[in-house]
This record gives C-alpha cells, sequence and structure tokens, in this order.
C-alpha cells in the first residue's frame, strides 16, 4: 500500500473579512539538496508518538523480506522516482482523499477563533525527541566512545581496501561459491597480521581467519566458521564477558523513518537488521532523536558510521545488558514551527494556554488511514466480514488519486486480466503489499485468498484492522463528545489500574473529562452504559459485524480491544512568537547544531513573516498533529489542504 507525504502542509484559511490581513505568500521550499533529502514516497503527514496501544503490540518483530541486495537498490531507486511535480495535477488528485470528517475526526475543545499556519515548511521544522521509561528526554549531546581494552585498533577500520571489503562481504553473504578469501599481507609483520585478523573478525561476523604460507608469501584466509548460521550471530567468543550484550546508543536522523535508518545501519555494518531494538517508530518527515540498542556491535564500529552516513549521527554511547523493548518508553517531546502564521496575538495566547490547560480531542491521526481513495479502514473492515474477495479487490484494484505510475499500470493489467503474473510484471517495486499479494496469488491461487494474504507481514496485515478500530473509536468518541459535552457522566468509562469500570450516578463529581476513557471494539472489553454504548453496537452491526462477537476464525484477525483515553492534556507546553524574514533559515538549533557549535539564528526584531514555536510532550500513541489541529483548528487531511493551497507542493 502506498501512501504519499507533503513537503508541507499549510494549513490555510479561505480567506474572510475577519482573516487578518497578512496576505504574503512563501514561495515554498524545494528541497534541492538530493544528498539531504529523498522523495516523500511512503509516509503520511501525521506524526504519531511512539507506538500503537498496547494490545496491538502483540507481535513486533522485524520481518525481513528475502531479496537480493542490488534488486533492494534498484527499488528504492525506483521508489524516489516517478515524482509527479506538478502540484495543480497533484491538487486535482487529491480530491479522491480523506478529510478528517471522513475518519470520524469532527470536534474541537478549544473556544479560540482558529488560524493560518504552515506546518513542516522544513524537515527541521519538527523536531522529536523520545521520552525514555524512566523519563529522561534523549539528546545527542556526546560522541566520545567508552573506553575498552578490548576494541580494536583504530587501523582496523583501514587496513582492508574496498576490493577486500567487497569480497569478504560476497563470502559472508554467501553470494557466491567461493569457500574462502585470500588477503595478501603487504609489509608482512606480526603486527599487520594480528589487525587483519581482527578487522575481518570484527567487520564481518561468522568469518574465521587462519595465516597460510603461499609461494613465500603470507596471507590471511577468511573462511565460514559455522555456515550460513554465522551470518546473523556475532561470535560470541569475541565478546569480553565484563561488557553488557548490547550497545545502547542515541540515534538522531534526519528525513528518515526509524525502519529506514536501521536497514541502512545493517547494511553499513554487515549484519541482519533484527539484531537492533528499540522502544518506538518515529516520523519521516522530521528531526528525530531516540534510543537504539544493538546486540554486540561496539561502539567504536558504530562511532566510525558518523564518517560515512549522511543524515544520521550516532553518539552517547553505552554497554547494557538488555535490549530495549517497544512501547517501553513514555512518550515523545516536540518542537515544532507553524511558519506564515495569521493570528492575532490574543488569538495565539488562548489557542496555546487551552491546549496547557484542557488539551485536544485524542483522535488517531490521518496517517492511521492511508491517502488514496480506497482508506485501510474499508479492508480492515472487508477482513473482519471474512469477505476475502472484497479485501483482495480493494487492495488491487484501479482507484484515483495519487499514486506511483508503476502500481497504476499494475492495477490497470489486474483490472483487465485478473491474472497475478501478469499484473506483477507491470510492478517493479515487490515489497509493496500489492506486490506482495499478488505474489501470494500467484503461489496459492485465486481461490486460497487467505493464504495469499498471509504472505504479507503480520504487522502490516494487523493494521487494517487495527485503522478499523481507529475509524470506530473517533466516530464513537466525536458522538460522545457532541451529546454530553466536555464532563464526566454516569455510564462513562474510567481505568482503575488496568481494569475499565462504569462511572456511577453518585461518583461522577469525582471524575473529569480527563479520567474517561473510551473502548476500541473487541471480545475483551466493555462499553459505556449510556447512548455512546449503543451507538457502537449500531455502527458495527450497520458494518455487518457482531458487536458481542469479536473473535474471528483466523486467530491473528480477533480484536481484544484497548482502552483510549479521550482527551490528551500535553505536559511541557510552551511557546513564543518570533519574526523571520527569509523562511529557508532554521528558527532553532537542533542538537546536532549545539555539538558542532553553530550559533542561534539571528532574527529581525520585526520580520515580514511570524512563526509560532511550540514544545510539548506527549504519551505513546498519541497523535502530534492533532494537537497541532486544535490550536489552528484545521483539518489536517491533504486533501483539505491541497485544495486550499497548492503552492506549497514541488
Amino acid at each position: 500500500m502506498e501512501t504519499v507525504e507533503m513537503n508541507s502542509v499549510s494549513l490555510k484559511r479561505p480567506c474572510s473579512e475577519d482573516d487578518v490581513a497578512n496576505t504574503d505568500e512563501i514561495k515554498r521550499q524545494k528541497i534541492s539538496e538530493k544528498s539531504k533529502t529523498e522523495n516523500d514516497s511512503g509516509q503520511s503527514v501525521e506524526a504519531v508518538t511512539g507506538q500503537p496501544d498496547k494490545s496491538l503490540l502483540e507481535d513486533t518483530k522485524n520481518e525481513i523480506i528475502p531479496n537480493e541486495e542490488s534488486e533492494e537498490q534498484e527499488e528504492e531507486e525506483l521508489e524516489d522516482s516517478d515524482e509527479d511535480g506538478d502540484p495543480e495535477s497533484f491538487a486535482d488528485m487529491m480530491k479522491h482523499g480523506l478529510t478528517e470528517s471522513d475518519v470520524g475526526i469532527t470536534k474541537f475543545v478549544s473556544s479560540h477563533k482558529g488560524f493560518s499556519g504552515i506546518l513542516k515548511e522544513r524537515y527541521s521544522d519538527f523536531v522529536v525527541h523520545e521520552i525514555g521509561k524512566d523519563g529522561r528526554v534523549s539528546h545527542l549531546d556526546d560522541f566520545s566512545v567508552p573506553v575498552d581494552d578490548e576494541d580494536p585498533s583504530e587501523e582496523t577500520f583501514t587496513v582492508l581496501s574496498e576490493e577486500d571489503k567487497q569480497r569478504l562481504e560476497e563470502l559472508q553473504l554467501l553470494k557466491n561459491k567461493e569457500t574462502s578469501v585470500a588477503i595478501e599481507v603487504i609489509e608482512d609483520t606480526k603486527e599487520k597480521r594480528t589487525v587483519i585478523h581482527q578487522a575481518v573478525k570484527s567487520l564481518f561476523p561468522g568469518l574465521e581467519t587462519k595465516t597460510e604460507d603461499r609461494d613465500g608469501k603470507k596471507y590471511i584466509i577468511a573462511y565460514h566458521a559455522a555456515g550460513k548460521k554465522a551470518l546473523a550471530n556475532p561470535r560470541k567468543h569475541s565478546w569480553p564477558k565484563s561488557r553488557g550484550s548490547y550497545c545502547h546508543f542515541v540515534l538522531y536522523k534526519e528525513n528518515k523513518d526509524t525502519m529506514d535508518a536501521i536497514n541502512v545501519l545493517s547494511k553499513f555494518l554487515r549484519v541482519k537488521p533484527n539484531i537492533f531494538s528499540y522502544m518506538g517508530t518515529k516520523d519521516k518527515r522530521a528531526i528525530t532523536v531516540q534510543e537504539i540498542a544493538v546486540l554486540r556491535i561496539t561502539a567504536q564500529r558504530l562511532a566510525h558510521l558518523n564518517k560515512c552516513l549522511m543524515n544520521f549521527k550516532l553518539g552517547n554511547f553505552s554497554y547494557k545488558n538488555h535490549p530495549l523493548k517497544l512501547g517501553e518508553l513514555q512518550g515523545n517531546h516536540f518542537t515544532v514551527v507553524l511558519r506564515n502564521i495569521t493570528g492575532t496575538d490574543d488569538q495565539i495566547e488562548q489557542a496555546m494556554q487551552s491546549l496547557r490547560e484542557i488539551g485536544f480531542i485524542n483522535y488517531y491521526g490521518m496517517q492511521r488511514f492511508g491517502t488514496t481513495a480506497v482508506p485501510t479502514y474499508q479492508i480492515g473492515r472487508a477482513i473482519l466480514q471474512n469477505n476475502w474477495n472484497e479485501v483482495m479487490d480493494l487492495i488491487l484494484k484501479p482507484r484515483p488519486g495519487a499514486e506511483k505510475g508503476y502500481l497504476v499500470k499494475c492495477r490497470e493489467e489486474w483490472a483487465k486480466t485478473k491474472d497475478p503474473a501478469a499484473a506483477l510484471k507491470k510492478l517493479p517495486v515487490k515489497r509493496c503489499v500489492e506486490g506482495q499479494l499478488l505474489r501470494g496469488l500467484l503461489k496459492y491461487g485465486m481461490k486460497n485468498i487467505i493464504s495469499a494474504f498471509g504472505i504479507i507481514p503480520r504487522n502490516n496485515r494487523l493494521m487494517y484492522i487495527h485503522s478499523y478500530q481507529s475509524y470506530v473509536w473517533n466516530n464513537m468518541v466525536s458522538k460522545r463528545i457532541e451529546e454530553y459535552g466536555l464532563r464526566a457522566v454516569p455510564g462513562d468509562l474510567t481505568l482503575k489500574g488496568a481494569t475499565a469500570v462504569h462511572i456511577e450516578e453518585g461518583d461522577v463529581d469525582n471524575y473529569t473529562i480527563h479520567d474517561v476513557v473510551m473502548p476500541l471494539p473487541g471480545f475483551d472489553v466493555i462499553y459505556p452504559k449510556h447512548k455512546i454504548g449503543e451507538a457502537y453496537k449500531e455502527m458495527l452491526a450497520a458494518d455487518s459485524l457482531d458487536i458481542n462477537n469479536m473473535r474471528h476464525k483466523i486467530r491473528d484477525y480477533s480484536l481484544s480491544g484497548a482502552y483510549r483515553k479521550i482527551i490528551i492534556r500535553p505536559q511541557n507546553v510552551n511557546w513564543e512568537v518570533v519574526a523571520y524574514d527569509d523562511p529557508k533559515i532554521p528558527l532553532f538549533t537542533t542538537d546536532l547544531d549545539k555539538l558542532e557549535g553553530k550559533p542561534l539564528p539571528v532574527l529581525p526584531t520585526d520580520g515580514k513573516f511570524r512563526a509560532l514555536k511550540m514544545e510539548f510532550s506527549l504519551p505513546p500513541s498519541t497523535y502530534a498533529t492533532m494537537a497541532i489541529r486544535e490550536v489552528l483548528k484545521m483539518d489536517t487531511s491533504i486533501k483539505n489542504q491541497t485544495q486550499l493551497n497548492t503552492t506549497w507542493l514541488r
């Protein structure tokens, strides 16, 4: 399934006589440094903090799709190309996308008048710092490497030629029929041989070495110690017992999502991605700072990557005895710049005070539902209905809207022939959901769609039904707020520990709206006792689903449900309005700027434009764009913003 992330979101109101007379347009920045950016295909404009609700975290292991590296590179190039550069035509295509009201996002909690602003005009306008389970905010502020007598010398990283490294990598990855690689020792000394032995063993886990004499010359022979099994398991005996097995570090990344970053790191380190662990995935179009742990890779090797990777920096290294677990974070701290704002000082003050004191509705943001004319919740609903022909049709059928050209051709071929092989030929990128489903249909046949669909990685499959749960939740919360407002009422639900209980008439004064939770539908939740409980039942019945029987004949698709607070009050809320003239200059310093000694940007006291710099902390599974929506009182969907203002597109 393809989604499209915008370069920025122009949260601009249609002009009215009440609007503030600030009508100057900023010519939107086109990021031209190809080395600093990627095509934004594959990500949406939302920023979700942390991970889905606890019930949605049942299987979070990285699923490795077997592809040759050359195929991966080719697909990455294809994904980075085929970009539609005409903003007007893109806006026209996005008429078929979703708006907030399509997914139940209809209410606000504050009373202030909304105003316009531009979100993510530069990806550096959106900075995310992870908050660990101990409440500590992750910062990159130290590049030093822990001193360790066991670490190889710096020469380890330079002693092998690029040709040697290429041959060793092919041997390590079993890419050719060679059983060993011989490296001639030039300027033979015992010390030189020792460094080469160390270099091979530390840079290419799974390979062993020995020294041989051949025709009077010394050679280091590299070979597989334990066949294919050695590839994924760094050599245990080479790791000091006194050192923790996991190297924890802070990853600072720009304009990359977390899994992309880990895939890049694993390629450079020549290891599999599943030896990395983390507490939450972070947005792509942002600067993000988070903790990562990796099994038996030294801080020295990781620090060496700072010399050769762009858009990443690694630091704050330490050794520990445990990996990181998904969902174990307290949340994320956001620093956001909204540029070219039109609000008066009073409007901004009211908006931010409301965000601090009341909060915002904890809606699932637009990224949860996809950006094409076929929302992900519709596919989830078909799965829950056990309507597998509908599932297949929704994923593969042609649809209006913005998509890659090769996907359009693939869908057209499918509609014309219903031939998986013919459709696959039109699809050079086989790792997308459509390609995986077509491969499944080719393998299992058109009469076994369930097995064909099962080829798609589990997390991707579950995304569809979680999207349906989110769709129901958003709609029910809007109904709840419309019916009862911002106060706790008898029949509402609240949590006592991890258990949901109903608020009784006699206790209602002991609770506020911030205590109220609402269920995501499932077999292991209870529902409100007032009108909204019936509304859940009616909404599911309209979708031919029984609220009292949410177990699916395929266990993976049985929904247990979960509870989610309906109002979130952000912590550590701060803001300021700054003036600026140049839309390209940064308006605050990042961790990397501070490490590199870059000064604060000098801003004019009376600039051409104004920006709102805001900071706040949110718990996991909370969407930062829903907080920003509450401040601006604007629809954050791509469809709405492209119709209001297309000039910000490339």
